[in-house]
C-alpha cells in the first residue's frame, strides 16, 4: 500500500506553475478592464488557446488525472488571477462535462472537440439547465423536447436563463423534459449545434460580479435537432423512461449528473478568489502603518488574517477530498461534493469581506481589487446549487431521509 501524501506530484507542480504564470502575467493585469467592459475577453481566450490552456487535450488530461486534482489546481490558479476571465475561458467545460456524463463514446468523440475548436478558430460551448421558473427546483423544467418520428428529429421549445456563454456559444447542451409526468426522471440532454434554426439569445444579464463571463438567456422556438443529438441515444432513453414508469430505479438525472461532477472544481474557483484576497490583505497589513507600526501587529488584524488562511486551507482540503473520491469512484456518503462547494463558496464571501475590512476605505473603491473579488465571490453561494440546496443534499445524505 502506498504511503498517504498530500504532496502534488511533479507533473501537477509543473502545471500549477505554468497556469499560475498565465494567471499572473496575462489574466490579473487585464481583470479590471474586462470587469468594467462586461464583455467576453476574446483576446485572452485566444491566447489561452494558443498556449494550449484552452484546448481539448488539456481539459481531457485534467478530467483523466487519476488523482482528480489537476482540474482543481487549474481552476484555483485561474480564479486567483480573475474568476470572471477564468469562467470565460473554462465556461465550456460544463458542456463538456454534460456530454461526457450523458453521451455515448461516439457522441463524446464527435461533440467534445467542437466545444473548443482550434487556436486558429476558437469555439465556445454552453450548458443550459436553469429556467425563469426552475432554478434550484430542476424537476420543474418547462423546456420540452418532442420526438418527430417521421423526420427523426427532436423539437425543442422553451427558455433557459443564467446560461454561461448562452447564445454566443458555438454549441449548446440543453436539458429538456421529454416526459413531464415523470418530473426530473423525465429529463434528457440534447446537443444543439451551431447554426441550428430556432435557437437565439435572449436577455444578456448585467451582473454584480464575474462580469467578464457572458451570461444570458437562451431561447428555443421549434428548434429541431437530428435524433443523434440526444445524448445517450433514444434506445437508452426509452429504457430509462420505461423503468421510471414502472417505479423502478433509474440512473441519475441528466442535470444532476453534470453538477455532481463539477462541484469540487467550482469550489476550487472559490478557493482561488479567497486565496487572492487573503494574500493581498496580508501584504497590505504588513505594509500599512497606523500609530507608527504595521497594522498586522494588532491582534484584531492578525487574528482576522489567521482565520482567513485557516478557512481557505480548509476549503481547499474539502475540494481535494471530493475530487479524490470522485476520481476513485468512491460513493459520496455524506454529500462530500456539496460540502466542498458549500464551504468554499461561503469561505470566499467571508474572506473577501474581511479583506475589504482590513483595507478600510481602500478596500471599498475600485482602484483596489478586493471589492471586485468580493463581488465575484458571491455567485459561488448561488450558481450550480445554492448554499441552501447544498445543505439539503448533505442533510439527506447523512440522515437517509427525505428532507424538504
Amino acid at each position: 500500500m502506498s504511503e498517504f501524501s498530500l504532496e502534488l506530484n511533479e507533473d501537477q507542480l509543473q502545471i500549477q506553475k505554468w497556469v499560475h504564470a498565465f494567471a499572473e502575467g496575462v489574466v490579473r493585469p487585464a481583470a479590471h478592464e474586462w470587469d468594467e467592459r462586461e464583455e467576453t475577453p476574446w483576446p485572452i481566450i485566444e491566447e489561452a488557446a494558443r498556449i494550449g490552456l484552452y484546448s481539448l487535450d488539456f481539459v481531457v488530461s485534467s478530467f483523466l488525472d487519476p488523482t482528480g486534482l489537476q482540474l482543481l489546481i487549474v481552476n484555483e490558479e485561474m480564479s486567483w488571477g480573475d474568476a470572471g476571465i477564468a469562467l470565460a475561458i473554462f465556461g465550456s467545460s460544463l458542456a463538456v462535462a454534460g456530454i461526457y456524463a450523458n453521451g455515448t463514446t461516439e457522441q463524446q468523440d464527435e461533440w467534445i472537440p467542437q466545444c473548443f475548436g482550434s487556436p486558429a478558430d476558437v469555439k465556445l460551448a454552453a450548458f443550459g439547465v436553469s429556467e425563469p421558473d426552475a432554478g434550484s427546483d430542476v424537476s420543474s423544467l418547462k423546456t420540452r423536447a418532442v420526438y418527430d418520428e417521421a423526420k427523426e428529429e427532436w423539437v425543442l421549445n422553451g427558455t433557459k436563463t443564467w446560461i454561461t456563454n448562452g447564445g454566443i456559444a458555438n454549441l449548446h447542451v440543453i436539458v429538456a423534459s421529454v416526459a413531464p409526468e415523470l418530473g426530473s426522471r423525465g429529463h434528457a440532454s440534447f446537443v444543439v449545434p451551431e447554426g441550428t434554426p430556432g435557437l437565439s439569445m435572449g436577455q444578456k444579464f448585467k451582473k454584480m460580479g464575474i462580469r467578464a463571463s457572458h451570461t444570458a438567456e437562451v431561447v428555443l422556438q421549434d428548434c429541431r435537432v437530428p435524433a443523434r443529438c440526444l445524448l445517450g441515444g433514444k434506445g437508452r432513453l426509452d429504457e430509462r423512461l420505461a423503468r421510471a414508469r414502472e417505479g423502478k430505479p433509474t440512473s441519475t438525472q441528466a442535470a444532476m449528473q453534470t453538477f455532481e461532477a463539477s462541484r469540487p472544481a467550482v469550489g476550487a474557483q472559490a478557493v482561488g478568489i479567497a486565496r487572492a484576497a487573503y494574500e493581498y490583505a496580508l501584504d497590505y497589513a504588513k505594509e500599512r502603518k497606523q500609530f507608527k507600526r504595521p497594522i498586522i501587529t494588532n491582534q484584531a488584524i492578525a487574528f482576522k488574517l489567521a482565520d482567513m488562511r485557516l478557512r481557505t486551507d480548509a476549503a481547499r482540503l474539502l475540494c481535494w477530498r471530493a475530487a479524490w473520491m470522485a476520481a476513485r469512484r468512491k460513493k459520496f456518503e455524506a454529500g462530500e461534493g456539496s460540502q466542498s462547494k458549500l464551504f468554499a463558496g461561503e469561505t470566499a464571501v467571508w474572506v473577501t469581506e474581511q479583506a475589504i475590512q482590513i483595507l478600510g476605505g481602500y478596500g471599498y473603491v475600485r482602484d483596489y481589487p478586493v471589492e471586485r473579488w468580493h463581488r465575484d465571490a458571491k455567485i459561488y453561494t448561488i450558481f450550480e446549487g445554492t448554499s441552501e440546496i447544498q445543505r439539503l443534499v448533505i442533510a439527506r445524505a447523512i440522515s437517509g431521509l427525505h428532507i424538504d
